[in-house]
């Protein structure tokens, strides 16, 4: 069976698009990564606050025999911590997988 010569150059384009991130491509790039970067640290700053708040919690139900504040007081720091460790490394999880990613064939 024959196929046009422009059939073959789409199977060719479909195996092999030829897309790659660039920088600079697109006009607000800057503007965008500071409002991510603000974001970021938005995330942080309420976590340190939630972290607060859960050991507050935590304590204060270790202290007066409650124990289903203490156990939510665990939970919290717990949830704040992990929070805190995504947070930190967005970045780096996000590069790893694109490199990752840029290795399939």
């Amino acid at each position: 069976m024959s196929f046009p010569t422009s059939y073959d150059h789409l199977v060719r384009l479909a195996f092999d698009p030829g897309v790659s991130p660039k920088g600079g491509g697109l006009p607000g790039l800057d503007v965008l990564r500071t409002v991510v970067n603000s974001i970021n640290l938005f995330g942080i700053v309420a976590v340190v606050g939630a972290l607060a708040v859960s050991l507050g919690v935590w304590a204060w139900g270790h202290h007066t025999g409650g124990h289903q504040a203490e156990a939510n007081g665990k939970k919290g720091a717990v949830v704040s911590a992990g929070a805190a460790l995504g947070l930190g490394a967005a970045n780096g999880i996000v590069a790893f997988f694109s490199a990752l990613g840029s290795q399939v064939r």
